[in-house]
């Protein structure tokens, strides 16, 4: 049997079983941070799915099922995030509409993930033909402010002896080489306050909050490369009545070029330090970066890369997306190691809570992660 058809049976095979984890797991909470359920869930799947040689949560929820660490010094790793935009803390809504699967987070990255750990199955059978050692890992912290710390962790644990490394995040066609970088902020303004009428006049904190989003939104970005900036979440004051002392804002830009974010970073310090000079007090704290591309080999990542995508076209023959994005690929690529994001399901609407994916999806994005796994087995027929 060749190595192609025993991937299509074990795939055909599973189709059911992922299906039922993807419905259990998709309710499973799950914020940034808080992936303890969802990390709890994954080891006692992993310990009861898997003859990996050890399952370890570690100190950042990261779940991990090693392969072949003690045989070899080479590592290739695999991961999947656990966590979700949405601070739900109870168990998440689901729907099903046929073959059509709703819920938070259901695509990004739950399905991912159950892919990934389908492609763990099939590794526990083949385990002994491994070229290099291998990582699965459910990993923490991808979304906001997580500021994928769970991959960091990886990397600080394993970084000099990783040289390959696959996240499974975004749809079917999506693969990414290209990491966009963002830097992002906590901004609290301070403003004089008082009583509406008597103290009219006052310095008022939610105006001033105001006019330095409009100043920040005045930036023109630079055009080397496409470069955003957002305002995500403002709060401040008491009451109706009262003139606001503090008001505070998230404030984010981001771009695939390290020399646009640091034009960014000097057009809002400029910004913020015409207010000072007005008097207006403000804090700012740095919240996260994400890191772009690092020094690598740029010829020989395209050639690896282009052989990722040669494979990826074995098992998805649609349209591909090359475009950038900031994926959890940001980490291990900011320190000069071989990394691609890859999609592997069919859906929409990520983000909002009425996300979905095409479970007939699921054949195709299990056959991908199989398919990447596979590179680092013994070739030759079974």
């Amino acid at each position: 049997m060749t190595r192609e058809k025993e991937i299509m049976e074990f795939v055909d095979a599973h189709y059911e079983e992922a299906v039922a984890l993807l419905e259990e797991l998709g309710r499973i909470p799950a914020p940034s941070h808080q992936e303890d359920l969802r990390a709890a869930f994954c080891k006692n799947w992993f310990e009861k799915n898997s003859l990996a040689d050890e399952v370890r949560i570690d100190e950042a929820k990261n779940v991990i099922a090693s392969f072949g660490l003690d045989r070899y010094r080479d590592i290739a790793v695999f991961m999947a995030h656990t966590d979700i935009v949405f601070d739900d803390l109870t168990p998440l809504p689901m729907k099903r509409e046929g073959n059509i699967l709703f819920a938070p987070g259901i695509g990004d990255d739950t399905s991912n993930l159950v892919n990934l750990m389908m492609g763990l199955k099939y590794l526990s059978g083949q385990k002994s033909r491994l070229s290099k050692a291998v990582l699965i890992v459910a990993n923490s912290c991808e979304e906001g402010l997580g500021n994928l710390d769970g991959c960091k962790q990886i990397c600080r644990d394993y970084g000099d002896r990783i040289t390959d490394f696959y996240t499974f995040d975004g749809y079917l066609g999506q693969l990414t080489s290209i990491p966009v970088g963002s830097h992002r902020y906590r901004i609290r303004v301070f403003g004089e306050g008082g009583h509406s009428y008597l103290d009219f006049g006052s310095s008022n904190a939610i105006h001033n909050a105001a006019r330095i989003i409009c100043a920040l939104y005045d930036i023109q970005p630079p055009s080397q490369k496409f470069t955003s900036y957002n305002v995500g979440r403002i709060s401040g004051g008491s009451t109706v009545n009262s003139i606001a002392q503090e008001a505070e804002f998230l404030y984010e830009y981001r771009s695939e070029s390290e020399e646009c974010l640091q034009i960014m970073k000097a057009e809002m310090d400029k910004v913020f330090g015409s207010f000072r000079d007005e008097g207006i007090k403000t804090e700012i704290s740095l919240l996260g970066v994400r890191p772009g591309l690092g020094l690598i080999d740029k010829d020989a990542y395209a050639a690896w890369t282009d052989d990722n995508i040669a494979l990826l076209r074995e098992s998805y023959d649609g349209e591909l997306d090359l475009g950038a994005y900031s994926t959890d690929a940001n980490i291990p690529l900011s320190e000069g190691i071989f990394a691609n994001c890859i999609g592997t399901v069919a859906g929409g609407d990520a983000h909002k809570r009425e996300e979905w994916v095409d479970l007939t999806s699921l054949p195709a994005g299990m056959r991908i992660v199989i398919s990447f796994i596979d590179k680092y087995m013994e070739k030759g027929e079974l």
